[in-house]
């Protein structure tokens, strides 16, 4: 019950032959040792970083053959995301700027409105769903990418409101498209 290993793995105390206390020096672009920085995902920053501020740790710690990001076995060194992986953003594709408005049947007398579009001005969904609840004195809703859904049928009043909110929309770039099924 409270056996305890005779041989443990790791010796206690002081190893003969290790100056104490063990300095510890951190590459200054992935803040981690420079034994681990060939597997951080920007491992040719770290290079670039070592090579210009610790030119004798830079000769010391590269080696030809793991380089290109292989190992020892000449197999592919596994790239994984994580804390440290970057993502790269979505570039946003130069849309046409339209916002399109149209009436979908919900249920057999009611109705709510649909609004696309928005984000191609650059308009937060959600802060822009908000607006239409306190103004309509109704529920909206982000649905999707791009559409907000507002309970009733708005479309009259959206031609007058989102302009006088939004300078940036002009009530040209704005289109009805009558009923359609919503999806």
């Amino acid at each position: 019950m409270g056996e305890t290993a005779a041989e443990s793995p790791m010796p206690i105390g002081p190893q003969p032959g290790v100056k104490y206390p063990i300095e510890m020096e951190y590459c200054g672009n992935c803040s981690m040792p420079f034994e681990f920085c060939e597997n951080y995902p920007d491992f040719e920053g770290c290079k670039k970083w070592m090579a210009e501020k610790l030119p004798g740790q830079f000769e010391k710690l590269t080696t030809d053959d793991g380089a290109d990001g292989e190992d020892a076995d000449g197999k592919k060194r596994q790239k994984r995301g994580g804390k440290g992986m970057m993502k790269a953003k979505k570039k946003e594709t130069e849309a046409e700027k339209k916002i399109i408005l149209s009436k979908a049947p919900r249920g057999k007398k009611k109705a709510v409105t649909v609004v696309q579009g928005m984000k191609t001005f650059g308009i937060d969904l959600k802060v822009a769903s908000k607006f239409f609840s306190s103004k309509f004195a109704c529920s909206s809703s982000v649905t999707g990418d791009d559409e907000i859904v507002i309970q009733g049928d708005v479309t009259d009043e959206l031609f007058d409101v989102l302009p006088a909110k939004w300078p940036e929309i002009d009530e040209d770039l704005i289109d009805d498209i009558g009923e359609r099924k919503r999806s």
